[in-house]
C-alpha cells in the first residue's frame, strides 16, 4: 500500500490546456473516486499517475517518491481499463498470470497468487476457460484478478463498469468495494457516474473543466455542496435549482423565485436583493396533507415501487419531488409543497458559491 500525491499538476496538448494546476493527497489504503462529466480531465489525471501520459507541469508521488520520470512498469501500480484487454488465445489462468510471467516470477509463487485471486473473485471454476466463454462480468473479474496478482502499491480503475448492464454494474460495484475492504490497497477510481462515486468512495474528487470543484466524503458533498456545479452533479435525481432573489435578513430571510417565496435555513448569509440560486433536493420536499405550503400543479406521476416521483409546475419552473411510498396525486391536480428548510441550499448567482 502507498499514499499518492499530486502537486500543481498541469497537462496541455499543444496550446490546449486540459489540467489546470491540480493538487491533493490520497492516503494510504484509501478508496478515492475521481468523478465529473466527460472531458473534465479525470481519465487524463489517472493516466498521468499510471505513466501512460506525460506530465506538462507539477509532480506526482507514490509512497513519497516522485515518479514523473519513472516508466509505467516501474511505478508498482496495476490498472483495470474500461475494455477488459484480455488476451483471447489465453485461458483465464494464463491471462491472470501473464504480468508475473513477464517478470520471470517463480512459478510456484505465480500459481499461488493466481489461485488466491481466483478464490477472492469466485473464478476458481473458470481458470481453464478462454475469454470468449465468459460473460461481461466474468471478464471484468478476470481483469481485476490480473491486477490483484501483481500485489501493487496502488490500484487504478478507469471506468471499469461502463460496458456492463445496469444490474451487473450494481453487483460489480459491491464486489469492487468488498475487494478493497479485504485487500486495503490504495485505490483510485475514475467514473462519470456519480452513483458509483457515492456508493464506493471513501472520498470523492469532483472535477470540471480541468480543475477540482470540491473534495470530500460522499455525504459531505451531498449534504453541503460547496458550489452550484457540485450541487447539481451529485445526487440522483438531481437537485432542484431555481434562480431568484434573496429577500430579508437574519431569521426572516426568504428567496423570491418562480412567483413564490422559498424558506431558507437561518444561517444563510447574503444581502437583501442579492441574486441567488435556490436549491432543494427532491427527497427534501413533502406534500402537505392540510393544503398549506407552496402551490404546484402535477405534470407527471412516476411510481417506482417503494418511491413515487412527481414532476410539478411552480410558476414558470418545473420541480421534481420524490415521495417515499405511494400518493393519490394525479396529473393536472394542484398539490401543496412543504420544504424541509434546514436542507435547503442558497448559492450566489455570480460566483456559484454556497452561502452560509
Amino acid at each position: 500500500m502507498a499514499s499518492v500525491g499530486f502537486r500543481n499538476i498541469e497537462k496541455a496538448y499543444g496550446t490546449v490546456k486540459v489540467i489546470h494546476g491540480i493538487g491533493f493527497d490520497i492516503h494510504d489504503g484509501e478508496f478515492v473516486v475521481l468523478v465529473g462529466p466527460s472531458g473534465c480531465g479525470k481519465s487524463t489525471l489517472l493516466r498521468m499517475l499510471a505513466g501512460l501520459e506525460e506530465i506538462t507541469g507539477g509532480e506526482i508521488s507514490i509512497d513519497g517518491k516522485v515518479v514523473n520520470e519513472l516508466e509505467s512498469k516501474d511505478r508498482d501500480i496495476a490498472m483495470v481499463f474500461q475494455s477488459y484487454a484480455l488476451y483471447p488465445h489465453m485461458t483465464v489462468r494464463e491471462n491472470m498470470a501473464f504480468s508475473l510471467r513477464l517478470r520471470n516470477a517463480d512459478k510456484k509463487l505465480t500459481d499461488q497468487r493466481v489461485d488466491d485471486a481466483a478464490r477472492i473473485l469466485n473464478l476458481d471454476k473458470l481458470l481453464d476457460r478462454h475469454p470468449r466463454e465468459l460473460s461481461g462480468g466474468q471478464r471484468q473479474r478476470v481483469a481485476m484478478g490480473r491486477a490483484i496478482v501483481r500485489d501493487p502499491k496502488v490500484f487504478l480503475f478507469d471506468e471499469p463498469l461502463s460496458n456492463l448492464d445496469a444490474k451487473l454494474r450494481v453487483a460489480m460495484r459491491a464486489e469492487i468495494k468488498a475487494l478493497h475492504q479485504r485487500l486495503k490497497t490504495t485505490t483510485v477510481y475514475v467514473t462519470h457516474d456519480q452513483i458509483e462515486a457515492m456508493t464506493m468512495a471513501d472520498r470523492i474528487v469532483v472535477m470540471h473543466d480541468g480543475i477540482i470543484e470540491q473534495i470530500g466524503t460522499p455525504l459531505e458533498l451531498y449534504d453541503r455542496p460547496g458550489n452550484l456545479f457540485v450541487a447539481q452533479f451529485i445526487g440522483s435525481p438531481a437537485m432542484n435549482v431555481v434562480a431568484g432573489t434573496l429577500r430579508g435578513s437574519g431569521g426572516n430571510t426568504e428567496v423570491e423565485a418562480a412567483g413564490t417565496r422559498w424558506p431558507v435555513p437561518a444561517q444563510v448569509g447574503g444581502s437583501n436583493g442579492q441574486a441567488v440560486h435556490y436549491g432543494i433536493r427532491p427527497g427534501d420536499i413533502h406534500l402537505s396533507p392540510t393544503g398549506h405550503g407552496i402551490a404546484a400543479q402535477v405534470i407527471v406521476v412516476e411510481p417506482t415501487g417503494a418511491e413515487t416521483e412527481l414532476l410539478v409546475q411552480v410558476g414558470d419552473t418545473q420541480i421534481v419531488v420524490v415521495i417515499h411510498g405511494r400518493t393519490s396525486a394525479q396529473p393536472e391536480e394542484t398539490v401543496h409543497l412543504v420544504i424541509d428548510t434546514d436542507k435547503a441550499h442558497v448559492f450566489d448567482s455570480a460566483s456559484g458559491k454556497r452561502l452560509g
